[in-house]
């Protein structure tokens, strides 16, 4: 049984996690781990509030869920690892590949459970997608595009976007890692990417340090690897329509999936008007609490997690090779 958790980090997705930890959890101790207290902050559903990770670490937690920025991922995981400590990491696992490998390893090695924060393969539209297109309705896939944007200085209302997460090289910001689900989706879905080219650019007046847009083509190796798929990815941070969407067009008919409103529609050929085939719109929440029941049945039963570290890795070698494709006006091979 769980009985001490460790929070690290008090944005807004750590105070996500803390109720929700609360939630599942209800006579745990939750312990939260913050670069600096604050009387003006309050700390609903949280046991203890500190600053420094050897005063986090003597409460002895037994699972921790990282939620500060991407930058400082990687170094606080590794010293919970030593302690045996059960990882939750939000996304993306970093802002480099850089010794991510060494973690993956040390936590396989010593069966720590490594989950990484992908909550989208748990929400419900997206798997019955997967399982749609294993049915093959649509025949051979010949093209996919996928688009997801929102307007960053709505993103947490009453908060200055501009030293937001979001908005900071420093932090780990900008599209391709904070709107990295849609990789990972895509990866998903339709399987590993053999090859990539982008253009990455800050093109809006949001006075920001990082890309506020990129434009992806990829190259799938399909989910059984019998044929090569080209899907375009395109991501922003300054659309006032908030979008997440992604259409695939097949031989025989195209299925669109909308993630804001939870529906799945297919185009047959020969038809004459999309139809609805599926709508779930679950609470923002649903998503979130899937995850930390994943989460927890994976320490119990000491099973790997559906998004592992090894997830994680894959979508942030995708990310840097995005970075150099479009640096280099190239394409990019990825291995």
């Amino acid at each position: 049984m769980i009985k001490r958790v460790l929070i690290v980090g008090y944005g807004s997705i750590g105070k996500r996690h803390a109720r929700l930890a609360r939630n599942l959890l209800p006579h745990a101790n939750i312990i939260i781990f913050r670069h600096k207290a604050s009387k003006k902050i309050k700390y609903p559903h949280v046991d203890h509030c500190v600053t420094n990770l050897k005063d986090a670490i003597k409460h002895r937690p037994q699972i921790a869920i990282i939620a500060n920025p991407a930058t400082l991922h990687v170094k606080i995981a590794y010293t919970l690892a030593k302690l045996g400590i059960h990882l939750l990491i939000e996304k993306p696992i970093s802002n480099s590949s850089k010794n991510v490998s060494n973690l993956i390893n040390f936590c396989r090695k010593k069966k720590i459970v490594l989950m990484i924060g992908y909550n989208l393969r748990f929400m419900t539209s997206l798997k019955k997608l997967r399982e749609i297109l294993k049915k093959n309705i649509i025949g051979k896939i010949l093209s996919i595009r996928s688009e997801v944007g929102q307007y960053l200085p709505l993103w947490r209302p009453n908060t200055d976007y501009r030293n937001s997460v979001s908005a900071k090289k420093k932090f780990g910001g900008g599209v391709l890692l904070e709107l990295s689900h849609d990789i990972d989706y895509l990866v998903w879905l339709f399987g590993n990417v053999k090859w990539l080219r982008s253009s990455i650019h800050t093109q809006s007046n949001l006075k920001i340090d990082t890309e506020d847009t990129a434009h992806i083509t990829l190259c799938m190796h399909g989910v059984k690897k019998k044929s090569k798929i080209i899907a375009n990815l395109n991501m922003d941070f300054y659309r006032h329509d908030t979008t997440r969407f992604c259409k695939i067009i097949g031989e025989l008919g195209t299925l669109y999936w909308n993630a804001i409103d939870g529906t799945i529609k297919l185009y047959k050929k020969g038809a004459k008007q999309w139809r609805v085939i599926y709508n779930n719109n679950l609470h923002r929440d649903a998503t979130y609490i899937s995850e930390w029941k994943h989460f927890l049945t994976c320490i119990k039963n000491n099973k790997k997690p559906i998004v592992d570290g090894s997830s994680g890795l894959k979508v942030l070698k995708i990310i840097e090779a995005i970075k150099k494709s479009s640096k280099s006006s190239s394409i990019v091979y990825i291995k």
